[in-house]
C-alpha cells in the first residue's frame, strides 16, 4: 500500500512540475499586456503634463496623443482573442499531463515491472546478494569502511575492482593488500596491471617496479616477464624486447593460451616465433639460424617456413597441431587471408562439431579471423 500512495505522491508532483510553466505562462502574458496598457496610460498623462508645461506645441501633441490611443486600443482590443487561444491551447495540454501520462506509466509498469515482488531493503539485499555484483561490491565496502585494516577484505576487492574497470578504487586495494598482508606475486601484478590501464596500456617505471618486486618472488612469472618485454619494446630498445619475449616462448608450454600473443611481439620486434615445434614447422635450429640475419631475410625466413608447413598440410591434412601452427603463423604475418583460408582447410580435416574443430575455431576468433559460415 505504501507503495502506491509512493506512486500517486510523485505523479502528482511531476504533474505539477510539468503544469506550472503553462499555468504560470497565462498569467505572465496577461501581465505584460495589462503592463503595457498602464504605460501607455502614463504616457499620456506625461503627455498633457509637456504641453501645460509649454514643452511641446498643441499640433504635436495631438499627433502623439493620437498615437498612443492608437496602441493603447490594439493593446486592449487584441487582449481577450489573444489569451483564449492559449488558454484553449493548455487545457489539452492540461489533461494529456494529467491523465494520459500517468495512465501510460502505469500499464508501463504493469507489463514490463514486477508489481508482485516484495520490497527488499538494502540491508535485506547486503545479507543475501546472490549473484548480484554491485551488491557484493557494496557490502564488501561496507566491511571495510568499518574494518580498514582487513587485508583479506582489500586482497578480495581488489581484482574484482579491477574487473569492473574501477582501476582508481584498484589501486588503493592493492597497495592497502600488500600494506597489510605483505607482498606476493599475484599482488604485484595485480597493481602492475592496474597502473598499465591507468596509464593506457603504457608500462610506466612505477609498473615496472611492480613487476620486478614480482619476479624477485618468483622468477618464473610469465605475466610480469611479458610486461617488462613489452617495456622495452615501447621504449625502442627492440633487440632487448625481441630476446625477453623469446626467453619467455621458450619458458611457456606448448598450450600456453599466452604464446601467440608472444610470438606476436616477438615478430614485431624483428624474430622468428618461436613456438614448440610441431610436424613440419620451423625447428629450434631455424630459429637459431635467424638470429644472424637481417630483419628482412629474418622475415622472407618466416614466411618461407610458414608457406612449406602450408604445403605439408595440403599434402597431409591429417596433423591438428599443424593447422594450429598455420593459422597462428599466418596471423601473426599479417596475412588475415590466409590466416582465414587455412583455418578453413583446417576446419575440413578437423570439423567444428570435434573437439580438435573446436579448438580451431577457438583459435580463430582468438586472432579475429571472420568464423561465419564455418561452424557447420
Amino acid at each position: 500500500m505504501l507503495f502506491w500512495i509512493l506512486v500517486a505522491a510523485l505523479t502528482a508532483a511531476v504533474a505539477v512540475i510539468l503544469l506550472y510553466p503553462l499555468l504560470r505562462g497565462a498569467r505572465a502574458a496577461q501581465r505584460r499586456r495589462a503592463g503595457e496598457a498602464a504605460v501607455y496610460r502614463d504616457q499620456l498623462r506625461e503627455l498633457d503634463r509637456d504641453l501645460g508645461g509649454g514643452l511641446i506645441t498643441p499640433e504635436e501633441a495631438d499627433y502623439a496623443r493620437a498615437e498612443i490611443g492608437r496602441r493603447l486600443i490594439a493593446v486592449s482590443a487584441g487582449e481577450p482573442e489573444t489569451i483564449e487561444k492559449p488558454i484553449r491551447h493548455h487545457r489539452i495540454i492540461e489533461v494529456l499531463v494529467l491523465l494520459i501520462l500517468p495512465v501510460l506509466g502505469l500499464c508501463l509498469y504493469l507489463t514490463t515491472g514486477r508489481p508482485d515482488l516484495p520490497s527488499q531493503p538494502l540491508e535485506a539485499r547486503l545479507e543475501n546478494p546472490g549473484n548480484d555484483v554491485a551488491v557484493l561490491i557494496a557490502k564488501a565496502e561496507r566491511h571495510l569502511a568499518l574494518n580498514p585494516d582487513d587485508g583479506k577484505g582489500w586482497d578480495v576487492l581488489a581484482p574484482i575492482y579491477f574487473r569492473t574497470m574501477r582501476v582508481a578504487d584498484a589501486e588503493v586495494a592493492y597497495r592497502n593488500a600488500i600494506r597489510l598482508l605483505g607482498p606476493s606475486p599475484i599482488r604485484f601484478d595485480g597493481l602492475a596491471e592496474t597502473l598499465i590501464t591507468i596509464s593506457e596500456g603504457v608500462v610506466t617505471e612505477e609498473a615496472r617496479q611492480a613487476l620486478e618486486q614480482s619476479l624477485t618472488l618468483e622468477p618464473d612469472n610469465p605475466r610480469a616477464r611479458f610486461y617488462i618485454a613489452l617495456s622495452l619494446e615501447q621504449a625502442g630498445r627492440t633487440d632487448e624486447a625481441r630476446r625477453a619475449f623469446e626467453a619467455l616462448a621458450q619458458q611457456s608450454p606448448a598450450d600456453a593460451p599466452w604464446l601467440p600473443l608472444v610470438n606476436e611481439h616477438i615478430a614485431k620486434n624483428g624474430g622468428a616465433a618461436a613456438q614448440p615445434a610441431a610436424p613440419g614447422g620451423p625447428t629450434s635450429e631455424d630459429v637459431a639460424a635467424a638470429e644472424s640475419m637481417s630483419a628482412g631475410d629474418r622475415q622472407q625466413m618466416i614466411r618461407g617456413m610458414v608457406e612449406s608447413l602450408d604445403a605439408k598440410l595440403s599434402e597431409d591434412p591429417n596433423n591438428f597441431e599443424g593447422w594450429m601452427r598455420l593459422v597462428r603463423s599466418y596471423a601473426v604475418l599479417n596475412d588475415k587471408d590466409r590466416a582465414a583460408d587455412a583455418l578453413k582447410r583446417g576446419l575440413a580435416a578437423f570439423p567444428p562439431r570435434g573437439e580438435q574443430g573446436r579448438q580451431l575455431l577457438a583459435l580463430g576468433r582468438e586472432l579475429g579471423i571472420a568464423t561465419e559460415g564455418m561452424t557447420q
